[in-house]
């Protein structure tokens, strides 16, 4: 028997039981958003009304706020209610004038549903920042996990301002965190020029529960690099460069040069 071969059955003969979470459904989204209005900076609003046109560069994901309700006419489903606000960065141009950078927010929110089974224990931890008398009585709801890319902007377009009901729905309250993302206060209302934008946007979505598992034990995990105490010590270039693996495919073309190109939504927002 060759001397690197393990003996798996001596290996596995222990066990040790974790506290994990237990991914109990979960689903993924190709979401194209259209006409997303975005509330621009005070100064950026002043550019867009002074402008002949406008575009769009990038779409930068700030935050998703999730939120999970049970259905009570479907057992066992809960409802995960995800609101994404985005910061828009985009240019106004007026006439042949070199184009001004305007930036700006845009909010958009959906719900999907999913099974997340039933659960008879509460769980609490230290970690518990449990506020109000509602979230203690429901401390059994699964927790929704949401994963984004950040979106491609696929079109951009400016409108006149509006009249009366032509409004539609104003966004009126802006978390204080999102708000301290830009460096100027952003424009609520008022007869002004709007951008909205279409992106497209990539996601997953998945509800877990706590759970307690049994799994073999192979070998503990620990550290193999030693601490630095000095913050110019760097590692030697050469013995790092050792253990990277050759990367041989990297020298033969590429059998499907025009398939499974992954959408790259992301960009320099803050360049």
């Amino acid at each position: 028997m060759p001397e690197n071969t393990i003996d798996t059955a001596a290996e596995t003969r222990q066990s040790v039981s974790i506290h994990t979470q237990q991914i109990t459904d979960s689903c993924l989204d190709k979401d194209c958003i259209e006409d997303l209005r975005v509330y621009l900076t005070t100064p950026s609003q002043e550019a867009l009304d002074g402008a002949t046109t406008a575009r769009a560069r990038c779409c930068e994901l700030l935050l998703a706020e999730v939120n999970v309700e049970p259905l009570n006419y479907k057992n066992g489903h809960h409802a995960v209610d995800i609101t994404f606000f985005y910061r828009i960065i985009g240019d106004a141009v007026l006439g042949g004038i070199r184009p001004t950078t305007i930036t700006g927010l845009a909010v958009f929110a959906k719900r999907v549903v999913l099974c997340g089974g039933r659960s008879r224990a509460k769980v609490f931890s230290s970690a518990d920042t449990a506020t109000t008398c509602d979230a203690l009585l429901n401390s059994d709801r699964p927790t929704g996990i949401v994963e984004v890319l950040d979106p491609m902007i696929l079109s951009a377009r400016v409108r006149e301002p509006c009249v009366g009901d032509e409004c539609g729905t104003e966004l009126t309250e802006v978390p204080p965190i999102i708000a301290d993302c830009f460096d100027d206060d952003l424009v609520m209302d008022g007869d002004h020029k709007r951008l909205f934008v279409t992106i497209g946007q990539f996601s997953t979505v998945r509800l877990e529960r706590d759970t307690q598992i049994t799994v073999p034990i192979y070998e503990y995990s620990a550290p193999t690099r030693e601490c630095c105490d000095d913050e110019d010590c760097v590692e030697d270039p050469c013995e790092l460069f050792s253990r990277i693996d050759f990367p041989m495919r990297a020298f033969f073309p590429d059998s499907r040069p025009c398939e499974g190109v992954e959408p790259r939504g992301g960009c320099p927002c803050g360049a």
